[in-house]
């Protein structure tokens, strides 16, 4: 007990002194905290999903009532905005290819005449494909005015859509995303952090200091992960505040799930990155692969695009990716309330990539430091 106790308190020490490391200067600290809130906002601000606005041209050959009245509705959403008034249909290409406007609405000649005989009227959309995102949502908000139209002319199709919407039900895109980032923005720095923690002390050489004490290269492992761990949980609550309270997005799940994965996340993540700081020969080679490494993770994380359209191969790859059953996790329990039972599955290759990556960086630390 005696002998536990000492190794304790000396761990503890390792772990004082990486914190006072940590939090020496006011400009570390500020690296520390500032980023992930600056972050959280950018994104949550600029990487969205939703049609807020989209330019338009119109060609009305009918130049007719109806006509009149259905560019009207369009205008009065707000988000479509007129750009040009074509002339002739040889216009139409060049107002899409120099990037004028998102879509060209055509209005045929007969296009009063056929609705007051009661025949359709056909619409003819031209969509600027390039963004395709984009012109699909411009699209559907299209077809969902032209369906309102018909229905205030008393016109209404046999055939109607109704949707309904789980988890997120004005379907906004910041929903989605932002929930994601409460593990993906914490990781970014965090695995920065313990790749640099062990070629930062080779390079001052400090290191061989540490290997010369009664500490065991375990013992050394659980004092460099323990800060980096602690730093990743706080950037994960200040990520989760301004989600909470900033954007207004509500939690349907439990905190202590959510703290559980993202504890379990961040230890894999530590993992990877005091690996990587083992095997590098300086700070340079440590950022060097950590960067190498993080796109990667982050574009096979299912943060932006969904796993399950990606290609076989890379679907495989997936597995070996922390990120992506972090992601999957935080966005199940913060929008759907999912419990410990239902994302037990995300645990398991968290685990395992810890359950590799920690004991690697301790033979590592034995055996190249050494």
């Amino acid at each position: 007990m005696h002998e536990l106790l000492k190794t304790l308190a000396a761990i503890g020490f390792l772990v004082r002194k990486e914190l006072l490391a940590l939090f020496k200067e006011p400009s570390s600290r500020a690296i520390l905290i500032a980023p992930a809130l600056i972050q959280a906002l950018l994104f949550g601000y600029g990487a969205t999903y939703d049609l807020t606005y989209a330019p338009y041209a119109v060609l009305d050959q009918s130049k007719g009532e109806a006509a009149t009245e259905l560019l009207a509705h369009i205008d009065g959403t707000g988000v479509f905005k007129r750009e040009r008034v074509l002339s002739s249909s040889e216009q139409i290409a060049s107002a899409i290819d120099d990037d004028g406007v998102l879509l060209v609405l055509s209005i045929p000649a007969d296009f009063e005449s056929r609705l007051a005989a009661g025949q359709a009227a056909p619409l003819q959309m031209i969509l600027d494909g390039r963004n395709s995102s984009t012109a699909g949502a411009a699209s559907a908000q299209i077809s969902g005015i032209v369906n309102a139209f018909n229905q205030s002319r008393g016109s209404v199709a046999a055939v109607s859509v109704e949707r309904r919407a789980w988890y997120n039900p004005n379907l906004e895109s910041r929903w989605n995303l932002m929930p994601a980032l409460i593990a993906s923005l914490s990781m970014l720095q965090t695995l920065l952090l313990a790749a640099l923690s062990v070629a930062r002390e080779r390079e001052q050489g400090t290191f061989d200091q540490l290997l010369v004490t009664p500490l065991t290269p375990m013992h050394i492992l659980v004092g460099k992960a323990v800060p980096a761990i602690l730093v990743g949980l706080t950037q994960s609550t200040i990520i989760l505040l301004v989600i909470r309270f900033w954007f207004q997005i509500p939690m349907a799940g439990s905190l202590a799930v959510l703290y559980m994965g993202l504890l379990v996340f961040t230890g894999a993540a530590v993992g990877i990155g005091l690996s990587i700081s083992a095997m590098s020969l300086n700070m340079q080679q440590a950022m060097l692969y950590t960067f190498l490494i993080i796109m990667p993770m982050m574009l096979l994380s299912g943060l932006l695009t969904a796993v399950n359209n990606m290609p076989v191969a890379l679907q495989i790859g997936t597995y070996l990716n922390p990120l992506r059953f972090a992601t999957d996790l935080v966005r199940r329990v913060y929008l759907e309330g999912a419990g410990l039972h239902e994302i037990a599955f995300d645990f398991v290759p968290m685990l395992l990539v810890a359950a590799v990556t920690l004991p690697l960086a301790a033979w590592l630390f034995r055996n190249r430091l050494s």
